[in-house]
């Protein structure tokens, strides 16, 4: 410090007004309370006596009758403006606000003044009044203490007398809303009150009316009552009230000669009876137990149903069928599927399993099933087309290509059946039989036939293109090029009667084939014959090899022309199965055995799809060549089974 100009003695500071020596701290006397003993004064050193006093302003000269003034510390000039004085309103607004402000307030001790004070923000930080005042109140600590504490104390009373005068407003107030309530449920239950008396009053004269009259007077109290006719059920009772009604008028009547009977009649009830929030297409519990739908399943369903079961032939699908299109409207949709599930599926079924395909049916069996395959669901149809499909293969199995009944039978189910199936089904009976009357068909340009080309074009439009194609390529096109090689080596041929009969052979190709590139080849490759034989120039002999025009079948459309050629020979002792697939030979045995066989859609085991075969779920393994069926008595165990043990479990299946 003496390199810094101390010298010792002296005050700190640059013009020496610092103390020179620290302040003696007084010693408490020991054991003696913080009140018990006078609070000694500082005693300040000698060498501090002799110090400068600070350069403090001069107070205003005193009277001369006055003391004379001790050493203390100089006043300060009075401030121009006194502390204000705030109302009532004022302490509440500044509450308010105080309380709007955050939590957590951060306070700032302000040390400078001659008393120490507490500020919450620094914007009072230079406020000279306070400071002032702090400085004039000091010596009356007391007296400062007990004011404020006045003030505190009328704050906080205006604060309690204004929350205690709030609070009762808000009481004032949800007593007079809860008296608004209790005002308005009185008048809606003295409402009430007044509407049940009166719909009581009507209900108890409504037993002698006639059902035009009950539907009128349901109409006026639904029109006057509408909450108190949903709340209280009156739908329900008006239901009691029809059904004795509605039960005389349908007593008699005959559904299928006359379906119109009524309609009107029902639709008016639904009109009254059908819940707003009801939803039309809901199959729920809620939908069966609905009062229209109630009244409808015991008035009107058991006469449908009776003349369905009783009066209604399967093969005549037309009653039936004007008969729910005239109700479909009136009918509500859980009753339309009622009649469908109990009425029309089993009498459909019972005819399906009839019905001989072999023998000589009135009416064709797809003009009195698919008029149902909009109205029926998919599971339905599903087991319908199956019927169908393994009597149409039991009965192809005997058939002859020059039977036109077959293409009668079979055409209208093309686009019923699934494309795979149906192309399954006439690879296996059709395709081998056309086949074998090509192979028999003769060409003679002096005496041509035409029979059994013709009832090979028959099933064009109904055979997939490439297996027709295959078919003409295996077994006429060689024929019809020998013949056309052999007339034009012949000596002076009549090339006018060549053109004519090649262009009659173009033309009975019908359109889907033509398109074939092919076809096309072929017959080209004919008029390239023609055109070398009236150059002059050598007939190149007509053949797959020695003609490059004509083109080669795929690996895939060989291998399917194959499989057509076994037509049901798979399930046969010595047949060879090596061209068809796996999957395929299942498919066949399962329709030898006349048991379902489709996907399981959705369904799968160790990422195989599961197929449905007959009563038991199974899995094929086409690489290794396995068949995996599931155990009947648990459910996630699968084992690998043969064919025998397959029809075994099948029988179990269907015993239990």
């Amino acid at each position: 410090m003496r390199g810094m100009g101390y010298e010792q003695g002296k005050g700190l500071g640059k013009h020496g007004q610092g103390i020179a020596e620290p302040v003696e701290v007084p010693v408490r006397p020991k054991n003696a309370g913080l009140g018990s003993v006078e609070r000694p004064k500082p005693i300040m050193s000698a060498s501090k006596k002799n110090l400068p006093p600070p350069s403090w302003p001069s107070p205003a000269p005193a009277s001369s009758t006055t003391e004379p003034q001790q050493q203390r510390w100089p006043k300060k000039k009075a401030s121009g403006s006194k502390a204000p004085v705030l109302t009532k309103h004022e302490v509440l607004a500044t509450r308010a606000e105080q309380e709007e402000e955050p939590a957590v307030v951060q306070k700032v001790l302000d040390m400078r003044g001659p008393l120490p004070r507490v500020l919450t923000t620094l914007e009072r930080l230079n406020d000279e009044q306070e400071m002032a005042a702090a400085a004039d109140d000091a010596p009356m600590l007391e007296l400062q203490y007990n004011v404020r504490v006045l003030v505190d104390e009328s704050e906080a009373d205006v604060v309690t007398l204004d929350g205690r005068l709030h609070r009762e407003r808000e009481k004032a107030a949800s007593l007079a809303r809860e008296k608004q309530d209790l005002a308005n449920r009185e008048a809606s239950q003295r409402r009430q009150l007044q509407a049940m008396e009166t719909i009581a009053g009507t209900l108890e004269q409504a037993g002698a009316l006639d059902l035009g009259g009950l539907l009128r007077t349901f109409q006026d109290l639904k029109a006057r009552f509408g909450e108190e006719f949903t709340t209280c059920g009156v739908a329900w009772i008006a239901c009691r009230f029809a059904h004795a009604l509605l039960l005389r008028a349908f007593h008699g009547w005959r559904p299928l000669e006359d379906p119109s009977f009524g309609v009107q009649a029902v639709s008016a009830w639904k009109d009254l009876l059908l819940e707003t929030d009801h939803h039309p297409h809901d199959f729920g519990a809620a939908s069966m137990m609905a009062p229209y739908a109630q009244l409808v399943s015991e008035a009107v369903l058991p006469v449908v149903r009776n003349a369905g079961t009783n009066s209604w032939e399967a093969r005549d699908a037309e009653p039936m069928l004007r008969l729910l299109a005239t109700w479909e409207e009136a009918l509500p949709p859980v009753a339309l599927r009622s009649i469908v599930e109990h009425v029309v599926v089993p009498k459909l079924s019972a005819a399906v399993d009839s019905w001989d395909p072999r023998g000589e049916e009135e009416v064709p069996i797809h003009l009195w099933v698919h008029p149902w395959l909009d109205v029926l669901d998919q599971r339905s149809v599903q087991t319908l087309c199956h019927s169908v499909r393994c009597k149409m293969g039991s009965a192809l199995q005997a058939w002859q290509a020059h039977d036109a009944s077959a293409h009668a039978l079979l055409s209208p189910w093309k686009n019923v059946f699934d494309p795979a199936i149906w192309n399954d089904l006439v690879a296996r009976y059709v395709v081998p039989k056309l086949k074998t009357a090509l192979q028999e068909f003769q060409i003679n340009p002096a005496d041509q036939k035409l029979d059994q080309f013709r009832w090979v074009m028959t099933w064009a439009s109904d055979i997939p293109s490439h297996l027709m194609v295959r078919i003409l390529e295996t077994d006429f096109f060689g024929k019809w090029q020998y013949v056309l090689y052999r007339w034009l080596c012949s000596p002076n041929p009549d090339f006018n009667e060549i053109i004519n009969w090649y262009e009659g052979w173009k033309g009975m190709f019908p359109p889907e084939l033509f398109a074939d590139e092919r076809i096309r080849a072929h017959l080209a490759a004919g008029l390239g014959m023609m055109n070398q034989a009236a150059e002059g120039l050598e007939v190149v002999q007509p053949g797959c090899r020695g003609n490059p025009g004509i083109l080669r079948a795929t690996s895939e459309e060989r291998q399917e022309l194959d499989a057509a050629q076994l037509h049901c020979q798979i399930a046969e002792p010595g047949a060879d199965t090596a061209d068809l697939s796996f999957k395929e030979c299942i498919q066949a045995f399962a329709i030898d055995k006349g048991l379902l066989f489709m996907p399981r859609v959705g369904k799968f085991y160790s990422g195989m799809p599961v197929y449905e075969f007959g009563a038991t779920n199974i899995c094929i393994d086409s690489v290794k060549r396995v068949v995996y069926a599931q155990l009947l008595n648990k459910s996630d165990k699968w084992i690998s089974v043969s064919l025998k043990q397959l029809m075994e479990m099948n029988v179990m299946g269907r015993t239990r």
